[in-house]
């Protein structure tokens, strides 16, 4: 049976459509049969007519389990999108950046009949990437329940109101404060909105949950980086009727009354990326953001001789004079001396 693949694409941009044309001709030539959304698949027909390609319908001619991967054309917040799609799945999504930075899509519009002939041959492997389960609690209620792969975004409502929060983690209070919100990310979502709020860029591969204040006043509002086994919280304070918004990913949200708690949590279920380039995410990041590395002259060579450092002498230390005997260096104490005008030598005599 030949593969699946489905191609997700934001069919508001004009780029985006092109390209989803382009992918399934090329699919369809190489033997792969390719797969659409019925909404994405009219919208491209409206704009350009039917498709050179066959294309089979999504949950219609095939279902999601019966598709290898899932090709998302478009930026970041289209890969959320799909996502929303395919988590729960072992379909994993390659994303190939239509937007701006695109920091979860692995190739760039230039290069999509590579990426292609790469998911023809199946040159690439897939991580999985942490999710977080996202709880909201108002007088032992839960209101809502729902998850991210970036994160949950507690943000004022008012924007002319502070909002009044206490953070916490493991069930102790750490501080309360003043805000425009707070940001609970996972190490995917570490270059994303907690990363605008002054958090720490946190490598996908470490296992971490993460909070970050936005323009906080307060002495001490710092990002926190905790363990993935933590529970997070934050609860919107009552001493002022300021009132909250929660977004998921930017794409899901819930009215916080005072009052409310936000619970984040690691989910068990985790988002599937697939990667064609095995570059290390370092080199992602100056990449993704070019950053200057100008100067920069790389790891020294391993066969390259050094001196070996010798720790300073401290007090009392005995070390081994030029003639190879014993001395004693250090406090007049330590060699066994008064501070006097007379002193006692090690070998019992009378020193003048």
């Amino acid at each position: 049976m030949s593969r699946r693949i489905l191609v997700l694409a934001h069919t508001g941009r004009r780029a985006a459509m092109t390209a989803a044309q382009e992918a399934c001709t090329q699919l369809h030539s190489s033997g792969l049969v390719p797969v659409m959304r019925r909404r994405d698949l009219e919208d491209i027909q409206a704009e350009y007519g039917v498709l050179a390609a066959p294309t089979e319908i999504l949950d219609e001619d095939v279902a999601l389990d019966e598709v290898d991967l899932g090709m998302v054309l478009g930026g970041d917040g289209t890969i959320l999108r799909a996502a929303e799609l395919v988590r729960g799945t072992n379909v994993p999504l390659l994303g190939v950046n239509l937007g701006h930075v695109g920091f979860l899509a692995e190739s760039e519009r230039a290069d999509l009949a590579q990426t292609v002939h790469w998911v023809v041959e199946r040159a690439y492997t897939v991580e999985e990437r942490m999710t977080i389960d996202v709880k909201v609690w108002h007088g032992g209620e839960l209101l809502a329940r729902t998850w991210a792969l970036n994160e949950a975004a507690v943000e004022k409502a008012d924007r002319q109101r502070m909002l009044e929060v206490v953070i916490e983690v493991d069930a102790r209070p750490i501080s309360s404060f003043g805000c425009d919100g707070v940001v609970l990310a996972t190490p995917t979502g570490s270059t994303a909105y907690a990363f605008s709020a002054g958090g720490p860029v946190v490598w996908p591969e470490v296992e971490a949950l993460l909070l970050a204040p936005i323009s906080a006043h307060a002495l001490f509002a710092k990002p926190l980086v905790v363990s993935p086994t933590s529970v997070l919280a934050v609860e919107i304070l009552t001493r002022t009727d300021a009132a909250g918004v929660l977004w998921c990913d930017g794409r899901r949200s819930i009215d916080l009354p005072p009052g409310s708690r936000v619970e984040v949590t690691r989910s068990k279920t985790p988002v599937r990326l697939a990667r064609t380039h095995l570059t290390p995410f370092s080199e992602r990041l100056v990449r993704k953001f070019q950053l200057p590395t100008h100067g920069w002259r790389g790891p020294a060579p391993a066969t390259t001789a050094g001196t070996q450092l010798s720790p300073v002498p401290g007090p009392g230390d005995r070390n081994t004079d030029s003639a190879g005997n014993g001395a004693v260096t250090g406090s007049p104490e330590a060699a066994g001396t008064s501070t006097g005008d007379t002193a006692v030598s090690d070998s019992g005599g009378f020193v003048a």
